[in-house]
């Protein structure tokens, strides 16, 4: 068992001042959890660039597939941060160009990847044969006690029949796993995940409106446990054991990947990129904290969306970021700098932190950036 980080530096100031802060913020207005990758590295699931190894090299992927992933990956080489979503984002493109001209009648009906020739149904396998290899990395046994100590800390004055107005706790998951779901159950913590029924379950986001819930789970890229089957582009979680005629075709439905034209209402992601836009956008006065963790900030669209989330909110949103960075680059760089909306947003870095102008930078690392060690912040541990 691996000894837990010392947590005494986090005791000193001026680092417990910002742990105080981290406190009195999560005491106030509504809360909301966006959780990435590093989030579920501690239940023995993989990061990203983990993932995208596996993925790679998995034996889901016949000759056709892996040519075609490998020359994806080629063209992305100069990309150092590149990953399998990105590859996979990138398929999804051609394949909708493919299909396109196919419909169309269009000559030559096919897509070049690579310098090779490829047709709507080699893109559209390859591109399921992707989901299914990161389907079978996920899919395996879990330590989830971090996950239930945090949803313990986040839900531990909420008792079932006593959901207050506003005290309802959002996580929008950018990971395909289900972890928090299954943390929440286990804890007897009332939640939708927008999907209605038990084991076997169809897709419902009007349960995300019912009054007794305590959480809400928003699955931004899908989970592991839905699929697509024919003639329904909304996700559907039926029991593995179960043979049902016609259903033998159970897509996975992870990342945004069916490219036929569908009507807004009818695409879930669509829906649930709705939801994370309310959940970002309290009510004018009202105060909405969304904490993100786990996250790397490579995803632009998620980027983009939390940024016009704290500059059209008029001071009500404000976001606490850890980051295993020394301290804040890139996209929390930029909300750092930013004169506008910098007081909006709290940075916990490895070496540092960052609030506007104020800035406490620190010779060691503060354990604080890791996920395990945000809980156990949380649960009162000091």
């Amino acid at each position: 068992m691996t000894t837990p980080d010392d947590l005494s530096v986090l005791r000193t100031s001026p680092f417990s001042d910002a742990v105080a802060k981290l406190e009195e913020l999560l005491l106030q207005g509504r809360r909301a959890f966006l959780i990435g990758a590093g989030c579920s590295k501690c239940a023995g699931l993989p990061l990203t660039a983990e993932l995208t190894d596996l993925a790679i090299g998995s034996e889901q992927l016949d000759e056709t597939s892996k040519a075609i992933l490998k020359a994806i990956r080629n063209e992305f080489k100069a990309a150092t941060t590149s990953n399998i979503e990105d590859y996979l984002s990138e398929l999804v493109d051609l394949l909708a160009i493919a299909e396109r001209r196919a419909d169309r009648g269009a000559s030559p009906g096919q897509v070049g990847v690579g310098g090779k020739p490829y047709s709507n149904s080699q893109l559209r396998e390859a591109a399921e044969q992707i989901k299914r290899s990161i389907s079978k990395a996920i899919e395996k046994r879990v330590e989830i006690e971090t996950h239930r100590e945090f949803v313990r800390a986040v839900h531990r004055s909420a008792r079932p029949g006593k959901v207050t107005p506003g005290s309802v706790v959002d996580y929008l998951v950018l990971n395909y796993d289900t972890v928090v779901e299954e943390a929440l159950a286990i804890e007897r913590v009332v939640f939708s995940d927008g999907i209605d029924g038990g084991v076997t379950g169809w897709w419902n986001p009007e349960t995300f409106g019912r009054p007794d819930l305590a959480a809400r789970v928003f699955k931004l890229h899908g989970s592991v446990d839905w699929c697509e089957i024919a003639n329904d582009p909304l996700p559907r979680r039926i029991g593995q054991k179960l043979q049902i005629q016609d259903m033998q075709d159970r897509r996975i439905l992870i990342w945004p990947a069916s490219t036929k034209y569908r009507e807004a209402q009818l695409d879930p992601f669509v829906q649930l990129g709705g939801f994370a836009r309310n959940v970002m956008r309290p009510d004018r006065g009202s105060q909405q904290v969304l904490v993100i963790c786990g996250y790397s900030f490579s995803d632009a669209h998620i980027n983009i969306e939390i940024d016009r989330a704290l500059r059209q909110s008029s001071g009500d949103l404000t976001v606490i970021a850890f980051s295993g960075e020394n301290e804040p680059v890139g996209q929390l760089m930029k909300w750092n700098q930013a004169v506008e909306i910098q007081e909006q947003v709290l940075i916990f870095t490895r070496r540092g932190f960052f609030h506007g102008a104020t800035e406490h930078r620190a010779s060691q690392d503060l354990p604080w950036w890791k996920f395990e060690n945000f809980v156990r912040l949380l649960g009162g541990e000091r």
